[in-house]
């Protein structure tokens, strides 16, 4: 009796669903979001305000009140000053290698970042998965930057 209960539930279990226009739009814009950038619902950094590293030396959660859009998600910052200093030049606060770990993109991969993991070097922050791999990063940190940078173009959209 199971056996044919299951069965006949199969089919339509496995029934291709009808995309409908709403599904259809929904898709598209989920795939319209960029990999390049680590990001959450596009929301870029998980809305942790990127100028807050080079202002303030610290991460600070940034506001919905203080958004930009750039690099096809949407930036959130604590303050309309550090709003103001991003449109300026943007490329010169955002994080190197998208927001993603650089010693998971020095190995290879893209993963999540601990905003308390990171350091500024030569102007460019860098953000790492918790203290414990900035800690491998910082062994050897020039090497790590190669073996990422070599790394990131293939990673980049992944």
């Amino acid at each position: 009796m199971r056996r044919r209960t299951l069965l006949a539930l199969a089919p339509v279990t496995l029934a291709p669903v009808a995309l409908t226009p709403a599904l259809m739009i929904g898709a598209a814009r989920a795939s319209d979001l960029p990999r390049s950038v680590n990001h959450k619902a596009g929301v870029a950094l998980d809305g942790w305000d990127p100028v807050a590293w080079f202002t303030e030396g610290r991460p600070r959660r940034g506001s919905t009140a203080f958004r930009a859009e750039h690099a096809g998600v949407a930036w959130h910052f604590a303050s309309a000053a550090h709003l103001a200093r991003f449109q300026a030049d943007p490329a010169a606060h955002m994080p190197r290698y998208g927001g993603f770990c650089a010693f998971g993109v020095a190995r290879g991969y893209k993963v999540d970042i601990d905003p308390e993991a990171w350091h500024i070097r030569d102007g460019v922050l860098y953000l790492n998965y918790d203290r414990g791999v900035q800690r491998q990063w910082q062994r050897d940190i020039p090497g790590n930057i190669a073996r990422a940078e070599a790394n990131w173009p293939r990673l980049a959209e992944r």
